[in-house]
């Protein structure tokens, strides 16, 4: 059943106009990105269908890849696009509003605000660069690598090359344990005082290295655990 059959009452395009997007379900609003329902049941049942298959939260129906949400009756590779696509654009303006308002990075929190709608969902590790200028500004981010379940390579070379080229003066580490615990490993606190070292040859600071898992995040400045090498 597609949406203009459904009864007036039932209809979510009507009643995001009348009311406001904020006035409809979480179904209501995956029956606009459907679009159809499927024979025997109509969008709106169709869309909370969906939204069961992501454990009933939209943070599930996001994680779900194209190919598993392919798996759910009714759903082709148009109606998975676009949810991925809509859940694409939601995580870059969780972003983008984060960048926005973060003005100097200062604290872990706000690199915390800043990477962990990048990381979040990640099922392997990746490290990542942010490249500050003088007033610990961002220039850019960038994705260094990316490993394994439990380990990702950090290239001090690369990481203190491209710090060069883009005339940063100050750079924070980040990478994700997928494990849920933020705590760092021996690798960890070795590579961090090892990157820590080589970017002083260069006048570059290493101001923190953070560590996200999932709702929780580790900062080594916070901690102090690259103290020895300031000293």
């Amino acid at each position: 059943m597609k949406l203009k059959e459904l009864c007036k009452d039932e209809m979510p395009r009507e009643k995001m106009l009348e009311k406001g997007a904020d006035a409809l379900s979480n179904a209501e609003l995956l029956a606009i990105l459907l679009r159809t329902g499927r024979d025997g049941k109509n969008v709106i049942d169709m869309a909370r269908e969906l939204l069961l298959s992501g454990n009933g939260t939209l943070a599930g129906l996001a994680e779900m890849s194209i190919e598993k949400l392919c798996t759910i009756s009714g759903i082709g590779p148009s109606k998975a696009i676009t949810v991925a696509a809509a859940f694409e654009l939601g995580r870059r303006a969780s972003l983008q509003s984060a960048l926005d308002s973060a003005g100097a990075l200062t604290s872990p929190h706000k690199v915390f605000d800043i990477m962990q709608p990048i990381t979040k969902d990640l099922d392997h590790e990746e490290c990542w660069v942010l490249f500050l200028n003088k007033t610990n500004r961002l220039i850019c981010k960038e994705r260094i690598s990316s490993g394994g379940l439990d380990s990702t390579v950090i290239d001090l070379r690369v990481i203190v090359r491209k710090a060069l080229d883009k005339k940063a003066l100050a750079i924070i580490l980040v990478h994700n344990h997928p494990s849920g615990t933020s705590l760092p490993s021996r690798a960890d606190i070795t590579q961090t005082q090892a990157l820590q070292k080589a970017l002083k040859t260069c006048d570059i600071a290493l101001l923190d290295h953070v560590i996200i898992a999932r709702d929780s995040y580790y900062s080594f400045a916070d901690e102090e655990l690259t103290k020895t090498v300031r000293q």
